[in-house]
């Protein structure tokens, strides 16, 4: 993991300053350079000049006009990676004069974030231990804390993203259930992970459904961090977690088939997000659930036509096995709901394509029960870049879906609407929460990034959870 160095002590030999500058501060500093670079530089998004500056490589970077702070971490973000393979391991100035501290952390988390590569580098210039920002105009006090917030973000995003990159077979249960229980030991966690056996005695049948084709161990786990607050609120984390998805019986086509190892994507942001949240100390309690199976094709695969009976006793008619997200998660809400007492639940799910096709790679579909908790889900979007849409929970939905034979089917017969239809349908089983929200996050867990030439994870939902939490 990445080795965030932060000082206000200048050492003897500094050979590279950063220097970021919007077009605004630009047209006041320029006349400081005993150059005219107006022809060469002029600050604008995403634009970089080099500069030698009596023995110092000078980087000149520009952040284009009132930039948003989450558009001063993306110009970092890209700089970094761009220039990775100039940017030396010694000590650097990061020209902090013209900016305040929010604006600071912005940019220092864009930094480190846009060191990340797939697979994990170690040997990286700036995953060096030497590597070192200089900030000459700040207190060993809001070092420490920037430091903390960065270091907190990149640790539980790369995370995130590093799981949900991984090829199929280098993320079976086994060696998630494995990475799970060392980020319990790290960050005092306490883990509970049901098997199959045990699964079945408590009646986690929605669960099992997904599971009863797969050689693999089932692993229905509970993380929890409890705050030092003792007066803590409490907020229960749902994810999708399902390793590979090939549809079930109900398969997929094979065109693209390989991008479904990212149908985890919820799971992941949840990670992620217990990562910074436990390292930055958030005053604030999480239960974290995580229904961990893939969907397999076998003799022994749930079949159209199956009637399951789910965790809180209501009955689901099987229509298409390629809807197993909602079916882990059924479960996974309502044993949240029915055994901790939480003042918001929260599901994250790469949950459907009708997202996607409304969203493209623009923003998540969100639902929710409760104004105050859409209020905060979509400042905290807006506050990150990790945006959200809101769509509406109304009962006329809920007649898509009601069955013959079943208290539900487990997908609408009508070809529009299914992201709507699947949140209707998670409704009913969070027991009565009246803080509940559903992100679907199919279109924005996964696609086109810059370290990848095909798609790769973009850590959507770390930011934006820990945004949340902090102000809710």
């Amino acid at each position: 993991m990445i080795n965030i160095n932060l000082s206000n002590k200048s050492p003897e030999n500094i050979q590279q300053k950063f220097s970021f500058y919007t077009e605004e501060i630009w047209a006041n500093e320029k006349q400081k350079f005993s150059k005219n670079l107006d022809t060469v530089f002029s600050a604008k998004k995403d634009e970089t000049f080099i500069l030698l500056d009596t023995d110092i490589v000078h980087y000149l970077i520009g952040l284009g006009s009132e930039a948003k702070l989450f558009e001063i971490q993306a110009r970092a973000e890209k700089f970094t990676y761009d220039f990775r393979k100039k940017i030396k391991s010694e000590s650097t100035i990061l020209n902090s004069e013209n900016f305040s501290s929010a604006e600071i952390k912005s940019l220092v988390k864009g930094l480190f974030l846009g060191t990340y590569e797939y697979p994990f580098k170690a040997k990286h210039p700036v995953y060096d231990s030497g590597f070192q920002l200089i900030l000459l105009d700040f207190s060993e006090e809001d070092l420490t804390e920037i430091h903390l917030q960065s270091l907190a973000i990149c640790e539980g995003q790369f995370a995130c993203m590093e799981w949900l990159n991984k090829p199929q077979n280098f993320k079976r249960v086994p060696q998630i259930s494995e990475f799970l229980t060392q980020i319990s030991k790290k960050y005092n966690l306490k883990q509970t992970v049901f098997d199959r056996k045990k699964s079945e005695e408590i009646g986690l049948g929605a669960f099992l459904s997904v599971n009863q084709g797969s050689s693999q161990e089932a692993a229905f786990t509970i993380l929890e961090y409890t705050s030092e607050n003792i007066n803590a609120k409490t907020i229960g984390l749902v994810g999708k977690c399902v390793l590979f998805d090939t549809g079930g019986i109900s398969i997929k086509p094979s065109e693209n088939l390989h991008y479904m190892k990212s149908d985890m994507g919820g799971a992941t942001a949840v990670i992620g997000t217990l990562i910074a949240a436990a390292t930055l100390k958030l005053p604030v309690n999480l239960v974290v659930i995580l229904p961990i199976t893939d969907n397999a094709v076998s003799n022994t695969a749930y079949i159209p036509s199956d009637v399951i009976t789910a965790y809180n006793g209501k009955t689901i008619e099987i229509l298409n096995t390629d809807a197993e997200g909602r079916m882990t998660l059924a479960d996974g809400l309502s044993y949240l709901s029915k055994n901790y007492k939480t003042d918001a639940l929260i599901d994250l799910a790469t949950l459907t394509g009708s997202s996607v096709r409304m969203f493209g790679y623009t923003c998540g579909a969100y639902f929710s029960n409760n104004e105050a908790l859409k209020r905060l889900l979509e400042k905290a979007g807006d506050t990150t870049n990790q945006r959200l849409w809101n769509l509406p929970l109304w009962e006329i939905w809920k007649d898509d879906f009601k069955s013959d034979v079943a208290d539900f089917k487990n997908i609408s017969s009508k070809p529009f609407g299914d992201c709507i239809v699947a949140a209707k349908f998670l409704e009913q089983f969070i027991e009565g929460h009246d803080q509940w929200a559903h992100l679907d996050i199919a279109g924005v867990a996964f696609g086109n990034v810059r370290y990848m030439k095909e798609k790769g994870a973009t850590g959507y939902g770390v930011q934006l959870l820990i945004n949340f939490i902090e102000k809710f």
